[in-house]
């Protein structure tokens, strides 16, 4: 079973920063797709943010100028550096790969914002 190890979430006040990391089998990560996903409670998932396996990154609009992704394509890592964090952003985090038509996900981190 393909495991996504993600690290990172925890409790952070408004404005500060965290820096989320999803570490994916080589099979995986090389040459495919990873994203970021939340999901909030009563809220469906949705993305945050993606990059492709050139470079190539989008952003939903509710993070641009805050949040960033990036690729350590030799420790095959995916990163999220989320900065200036509003209560808004209190979600699950999920990491997501994905190879053809196969998609997978890891189990998730907890990210709070709040004072």
């Amino acid at each position: 079973q393909v495991q996504l190890v993600e690290s990172g979430g925890g409790l952070v006040q408004p404005g500060g920063s965290l820096r989320l990391s999803c570490a994916a089998p080589i099979s995986i990560f090389s040459d495919n797709d990873m994203g970021w996903y939340r999901q909030a409670p009563g809220k469906e998932r949705e993305l945050v943010a993606r990059i492709y396996s050139r470079g190539f990154t989008n952003y939903a609009e509710f993070v641009k100028g805050r949040f960033s992704i990036s690729r350590d394509n030799a420790k095959n890592t995916v990163y999220l550096q989320m900065n200036s964090l509003k209560p808004e952003d209190t979600a699950v985090y999920y990491c997501r790969a994905q190879s053809g038509v196969t998609i997978y996900w890891g189990q998730g981190t907890q990210v709070t914002v709040s004072s």
